[in-house]
């Protein structure tokens, strides 16, 4: 196995554990580590813009829906990387990758079921299920970027 190969799974790995840990907190601690991120959101816009009124409840549900999609954008980029390190490409890879995302998104949806205060939820499923589509996609698209200016470099010389 490659170096760049264990690296490459290695950050996948180490990103579905981090997305394990925070869905395994009990619903009191995600929602007070939500309720400070939305806090400081806030505070910071309030500096930001005074003016502009928000409703806090609309806000923080935003920003945890947000927060899910976020974390499996990076999932989609890192899953793909990892199937591509390991040789394979085109359909397949995306397949793989992008399988590999959803599988964990209800898996871990399903796994919330039996944590105090959580629930599995079918919207957080099609929202991770989005954001590593998003991932998947712009990853083949700067894989695409990169491969025709290499090619066109290689015929330049």
């Amino acid at each position: 196995m490659t170096t760049y190969k264990f690296f490459s799974w290695m950050a996948a790995l180490f990103w579905m554990v981090v997305i394990f840990y925070l869905s395994h907190q009990p619903g009191s601690a995600s929602s007070n580590l939500s309720s400070g991120v939305v806090t400081a959101l806030l505070d910071l816009l309030n500096l930001i813009a005074p003016q502009v009124e928000l409703d806090v409840e609309t806000f923080h549900t935003f920003i945890r829906k947000n927060a899910h999609f976020s974390a499996y954008f990076l999932l989609g980029l890192l899953s793909l990387n990892a199937w591509r390190s390991s040789g394979f490409t085109g359909l397949k890879q995306l397949i793989l990758g992008l399988g590999m995302c959803i599988l964990f998104a209800t898996t871990d949806e399903i796994h919330q079921l039996f944590i105090e205060g959580r629930s599995g939820e079918v919207r957080d499923v099609m929202i991770d299920s989005a954001g590593a589509t998003l991932g998947v996609l712009i990853y083949s698209l700067f894989g695409c970027l990169w491969g025709s200016m290499k090619e066109k470099t290689l015929k330049r010389k």
